[in-house]
């Protein structure tokens, strides 16, 4: 399943949502353990796992009275691939390409 690079990417354009998706790297969490470290309501960080199980990077899930979060490490498949398409451009070497330009006599010495 491709998922929506935009949503990805807005997901995790914020920090909380960021370090949310850090602390399910180590196990699947109840939303309360969820927003326990947090200095922010349950309705707040209800708000951030939602946004998150829209971008397909966790799902929500009800066993018995409690909702848990687990994350869909697949999810960020399609982004990382995004991503690292960008590693196959060879970085410029700005000091040989000075010392070309120099040699050429476009910049002065």
């Amino acid at each position: 399943m491709a998922y929506d690079l935009d949503n990805i990417f807005a997901a995790l354009g914020d920090s909380t949502r960021r370090e949310i998706l850090f602390m399910l790297l180590e196990d699947d969490m109840a939303v309360t353990d969820v927003a326990e470290p947090f200095d922010m309501s349950l309705a707040a960080i209800s708000k951030h796992l939602r946004i998150l199980s829209k971008s397909g990077l966790i799902v929500q899930e009800k066993r018995g009275r409690v909702k848990w979060c687990k994350l869909q490490v697949h999810a960020m498949r399609d982004a990382s691939l995004w991503m690292e398409s960008f590693g196959q451009i060879e970085q410029m070497n700005l000091e040989a390409f000075e010392k070309f330009l120099q040699s050429e006599e476009i910049l002065e010495k």
